[in-house]
């Protein structure tokens, strides 16, 4: 079963430090042409390691489409 919430990155605060890449315990998380992280939502599982572990604190848990 999905998690209800899934990961999503402020790519203009993104420091592409590329800690939640290492956070990511399902690889969700790459950081983009050295610029930015981006998040595959379709791997995330919305566990908010890579939020907690944000030095830029540019990461937010969203909810996902329909799960109210």
């Amino acid at each position: 079963m999905a998690s209800k919430f899934f990961a999503e990155v402020n790519r203009k605060r993104c420091v592409s430090c590329g800690a939640c890449t290492r956070e990511c315990p399902r690889g969700a998380i790459r950081v983009w042409k050295g610029r930015y992280s981006i998040v595959d939502p379709l791997l995330c599982i919305g566990c908010g390691k890579c939020k907690q572990t944000c030095p830029a604190d540019c990461i937010e848990l969203k909810l996902r489409e329909g799960g109210a």
